[in-house]
């Protein structure tokens, strides 16, 4: 119970901070069993109670539950559990200051500690390699693994006009890579508006980005984020 009730704060967490408004998801990979994952159902994430979430397999196809509405990109996390089996929990975002390096070919870099996976390279899916025409949705299995092989072993991917997709070890993890991401690509397109198209910035170097991404686990913020984020939806439950 006590970790469904984190995915539950994690819809909301990412809510408050402006990662995914009334669309984005995340999910849970069953503690219990690994080829099964929780996903709340198409509802807007700040509203999400226990009672939203579903049960999948790595097919996404729900597990005992219908009268609910699926999310109809559930593909991508059942396909990314099913990649990369290290992978606890997936967070799939519309990251407003994500979206314009997914256009425009300028690679998000390594500007701060607290983002320092970004420095182990974020590949950039490209839907219409593997469809034309589409809405940009991942909506079917195969368009899933398209996204899964672009992911690769990275810790996050961008999806060109889209958002990006993050994955963690943990739910804290996933949850805080995707909240440091969006800081991130802020940070770093106010750092090349000053310096300009001549100027310099002072990227982490390689060395730097091993030393630091391994431990941005996010600890002290989770609890403080967590806790917020439940006391709020208690108070909703009345």
């Amino acid at each position: 119970m006590e970790q469904l009730e984190d995915l539950v704060a994690a819809y909301r967490i990412l809510a408050e901070h402006g990662v995914i408004d009334a669309y984005g998801h995340v999910s849970l990979r069953s503690p219990r069993d690994p080829d099964r994952y929780y996903l709340a159902r198409s509802i807007a994430p700040e509203r999400v109670q226990l009672e939203d979430l579903i049960e999948y397999d790595l097919g996404s196809t729900p597990v005992g539950v219908e009268g609910r509405e699926s999310v109809r990109e559930r593909f991508i996390h059942g396909e990314i559990y099913r990649a990369r089996p290290e992978v606890m929990a997936v967070v799939h975002n519309h990251s407003p200051s994500v979206v314009p390096f997914s256009v425009t070919g300028v690679p998000m870099r390594p500007i701060w500690h607290m983002a320092a996976f970004v420095g182990e390279g974020l590949p950039n899916f490209e839907i219409r390699d593997f469809q034309k025409g589409t809405d940009l949705l991942v909506k079917t299995p195969q368009l899933g693994q398209a996204l899964a092989r672009t992911l690769g072993a990275k810790p996050a991917a961008l999806m060109r006009g889209h958002g990006s997709v993050v994955v963690g070890e943990n739910l804290p993890r996933a949850v805080g890579r995707s909240v440091y991401l969006e800081l991130s690509a802020r940070m770093q397109m106010q750092a090349m508006a000053l310096a300009g198209p001549d100027g310099s910035i002072a990227w982490l170097d390689d060395a730097e980005v091993r030393a630091a991404a391994p431990i941005q686990d996010y600890k002290r913020a989770w609890p403080l984020w967590r806790d917020k984020a439940l006391a709020r939806a208690k108070a909703e439950r009345g």
